[in-house]
């Protein structure tokens, strides 16, 4: 990787990283620049403003899930054809997996790209305090270069005058002042930000009005020089291509605005293995693609939408009729919640025992696994990584199999569902790291194909 590359960080969570990414992100795109956009950590929305701010799809970088050993590689894939990359980090610059390590950290993200960092403050409650904090960031970590900060929310010119010159002896330039401006705040709930699908039109709208408000408070073209001086970043890019095709099956992806929660690099695995990926919205479609040998039911909102899935009753019974035939079918987190036998009262596909329901208690998370039963996908004794993030809860249902047995800090757990061909769970997964998954999803479809058509795989 040659072309310029940055780490937009905060020191907080509501630092305002988000907004300076998305704008940067879509100030330089407007400014003819072909920007590849990455987010650290297992985030799905951010993404989705990022794909509109750059016209690309919107990648994560998340050292826990695929490993430190492929951070840059997926860089390399993803920066194929632009000439700047921009990252933006999750939570502060060197909070990590385990709250004391910098493991899956921006910082550690930053270090593994070899990219200077650009540092958002919250500039709002402070004056020379800034140069206090920023300095202590600079310092803490010698292997990574802090190239610049952005104050945010800035009240005033003389605030802005105390705030440079108490930076001034840390030797770290200001890159940008952003004002306080109510208007730059967008729609949140319980998970983060509205995702963009659901809204689409104002998120564009959004994104013109950051992208000016970038240009005129951030100095773009220092910004750039700093991305372009961090060194080659040489090695092999990461590649979804299978060593050979596993199969060749239609793949039913649910998509829409109530499944949205997509990793880029499992659909490119599942295309590479040799699966059409075929996308239906169980909002407005009534029947499943036609010939479709495996069903991909993704994280989302389901919730938001449980009026419009459960009076869907046509797609619902098809899906279930589906499940039952044995065809395979992988659910995570807000597909899990659509197979329920209901939700928030709301009658779902009635494919997995439990009624599901929202609550208050978030569960939150890295997840060591293992799989507790077979599945096409995930065969017993598999080790996986994964991500939780969820409000809602199942009840148990007797009988059914867990699909997963879960770890994190020294306790030990079981959760999900596996009947017959269905696997279903809150674990969201990320399969650069375990590309074997795709393949043998594909396989199990492409099988399922043959024999519905009566041939042999």
């Amino acid at each position: 990787m040659t072309g310029g590359r940055i780490v937009i960080a905060g020191t907080h969570s509501g630092a305002g990283k988000t907004t300076v990414a998305c704008g940067v992100m879509a100030a330089l795109s407007r400014a003819g620049h072909v920007v590849a956009p990455f987010k650290v950590g297992p985030d799905f929305i951010d993404p989705s403003y990022h794909r509109l701010a750059c016209g690309r799809p919107g990648r994560n970088l998340d050292a826990f899930l695929s490993g430190t050993e492929l951070i840059a590689p997926l860089a390399r894939h993803g920066a194929a054809g632009a000439d700047l990359v921009v990252v933006e980090g999750v939570m502060g610059l060197f909070d990590g997996a385990s709250g004391g390590g910098e493991l899956a950290s921006t910082a550690q993200v930053a270090k593994l790209l070899q990219a200077p960092v650009v540092l958002v403050v919250d500039a709002s409650a402070m004056a020379r305090s800034v140069g206090a904090i920023v300095h202590g960031f600079a310092t803490f970590d010698p292997e990574l270069r802090l190239g610049g900060v952005v104050l945010n929310r800035v009240a005033s010119d003389w605030h802005e005058e105390l705030l440079r010159a108490a930076l001034a002896p840390t030797g770290v330039p200001v890159l940008g002042v952003l004002r306080r401006d109510a208007g730059l705040t967008t729609p949140e709930r319980h998970l983060g930000l509205v995702p963009a699908v659901e809204r689409e039109a104002h998120a564009r709208d959004t994104l013109s009005t950051l992208a000016e408000t970038v240009r005129a408070g951030v100095d773009l073209e220092a910004l750039v020089a700093l991305a372009r001086s961090a060194p080659p970043l040489t090695g092999e890019a990461w590649s979804p291509e299978p060593e050979s095709l596993a199969g060749e099956a239609r793949i039913a992806v649910a998509a829409g605005p109530a499944f949205s929660f997509h990793y880029e690099e499992n659909h490119e695995l599942l295309a590479a293995a040799g699966a059409e990926l075929v996308a239906f919205d169980p909002l407005a479609d009534e029947e499943l693609p036609a010939r479709c040998g495996a069903l991909l039911l993704a994280g989302g909102f389901p919730e938001v939408f449980g009026e419009e899935l459960s009076a869907n009753w046509a797609l619902r019974a098809e899906v279930a009729a589906f499940a039952r035939g044995g065809g395979p079918i992988l659910a995570e987190c807000g597909g899990l919640l659509y197979l329920a036998t209901e939700l928030d009262g709301r009658p779902m596909c009635d494919v997995v025992g439990g009624r599901a329901r929202m609550g208050e208690r978030l569960s939150l998370g890295y997840r060591e696994a293992v799989a507790t039963a077979d599945h096409p996908a995930w065969p017993e004794g598999t080790v996986a990584r994964g991500h939780e993030f969820h409000y809602s809860s199942i009840d148990p249902s007797a009988g059914e199999v867990p699909a997963w047995s879960l770890r994190a800090r020294g306790t030990e757990r079981f959760e999900g569902h596996v009947i017959g061909g269905v696997h279903a769970s809150y674990l969201h997964t990320h399969w650069a790291a375990t590309p074997e998954v795709a393949a043998r999803l594909v396989a199990a479809a492409s099988g399922r194909a043959a024999a519905s058509d009566g041939t042999t795989a």
